[in-house]
């Protein structure tokens, strides 16, 4: 029991305190360069709540340099399954950014997410029967601040959007300011011959960049990442062609380039578990099937000068057989990678991973794992495709 005598305030010294208080206040009000300071270490829910404060503030919140500081230390709570999000962790779930992509760009239509890009979403409308006619609607989408964008159809008409091979987003808050669109779209069907063309947000339009080239396989366009100024495509079994794309590359003939494999490892041998960026690393995970190796995760590195691959993280998963037994079926691993998170210092960074009953995260230095979702009584059983969610409140 607090026995401490309590001396009471004159009305006189309770209006001098709460002067100073409105006087300190003010001041913390009129100066950007402390307020920014005391901002910058809000949730962003508190952002997005203050820009309503006054058009100064809005102004001041949504500038670029805030924006960037903001972003810069980059948040991953959670992904999207199909078009619902996922937070990692389910113990202190944050505020989920929407319910369901649906309620925000098209309640009538099914939407996919085909990318995600350091906060931004690329989107896609699937509206049979009329996408015989018109062929599909892409959006980006910033599930942070709910901008939305509807990106205009590609060069060439309708005939040139039933072409359509990929769509991808890249998007950075250093290297790529105003986001860009890659397409790439079949010249002649008869032929492995390609175009791409890149929309910019910047200008509003599109513009074709490689007027043709030539791939053995198409299948090598199905996961794109944006890294370092370039389109990255995951290797794939028995596809010789590991390609990337220079996005503002002055000349065509270094748009394109051949992504290298792992040293000692050929195309014929390997099989694409998981390939993404996160902090700024290109990472890529290969499944080959060596019996009782199965558990035993290599995560390669890109070196910063594009030239090879290093192992980053051996993961040794056998340790979580005993957790979750379903990782195995008929002595064959039964799981995939959805993610690799660098956290903000190394010890925090971790995998995620999708059995065929739940999500969990599996940190690769102190080996401790977290269940994220069971999928008992939820939709997301069965779900293949998932997207990282990363907080920004960059603007388009």
């Amino acid at each position: 029991m607090d026995t401490t005598p309590k001396i009471k305030k004159t009305p006189q010294q309770q209006a001098s305190m709460d002067q100073q208080s409105t006087q300190s206040g003010a001041v913390v009000g009129s100066n950007d360069t402390l307020l920014t300071e005391i901002l910058l270490r809000l949730p962003v829910t508190s952002i997005l709540r203050f820009k309503s404060v006054s058009k100064h503030w809005y102004s001041l919140l949504s500038h670029r340099h805030f924006t960037h500081r903001y972003d810069t230390p980059s948040k991953s709570p959670g992904v999207f399954a199909r078009d619902k999000y996922i937070p990692f962790d389910a113990e202190d779930p944050n505020t989920p950014p929407v319910d369901t992509l649906n309620s925000y760009i098209d309640s009538f239509t099914s939407v996919s997410v085909l990318q995600s890009c350091n906060g931004l979403l690329l989107c896609c409308t699937d509206q049979w029967p009329k996408i015989r006619k018109s062929g599909n609607k892409y959006y980006v989408f910033n599930p942070t601040t709910k901008q939305l964008a509807l990106i205009p159809s590609v060069l060439g008409g309708l005939k040139a959007r039933k072409t359509i091979r990929f769509m991808g987003l890249a998007f950075h808050q250093t290297d790529c300011v105003h986001y860009k669109v890659v397409c790439i779209r079949n010249v002649l069907s008869y032929v492995d011959s390609y175009q791409v063309q890149v929309y910019s947000s910047d200008t509003r339009e599109w513009k074709v960049s490689t007027e043709s080239f030539s791939a053995t396989k198409p299948v090598f366009f199905s996961q794109g990442v944006y890294w370092k100024g370039a389109v990255y495509w995951a290797p794939y079994y028995e596809n010789s062609d590991h390609l990337y794309f220079k996005i503002d590359a002055e000349q065509a003939e270094q748009q394109l380039g051949t992504l290298p494999l792992p040293v000692g490892l050929t195309s014929s041998k390997i099989m694409t578990m998981y390939f993404g960026e996160s902090r700024g690393h290109l990472h890529l995970i290969l499944h080959m099937d060596r019996g009782d190796d199965s558990l035993l995760l290599n995560v390669y590195e890109m070196m910063s000068d594009h030239s090879g691959w290093f192992v980053k993280y051996q993961v040794q998963l056998g340790e979580l057989l005993c957790a979750f037994p379903e990782m195995v079926s008929e002595d064959r691993y039964d799981f995939k990678v959805i993610d690799v998170v660098r956290g903000e210092e190394e010890g925090d960074s971790f995998v995620v991973l999708k059995t065929s009953k739940r999500i969990i995260t599996y940190n690769v230095h102190d080996k401790s794992f977290k269940l994220v979702l069971s999928f008992a009584g939820h939709s997301y059983e069965g779900s293949l495709v998932f997207h990282r969610y990363i907080e920004t409140l960059s603007l388009f």
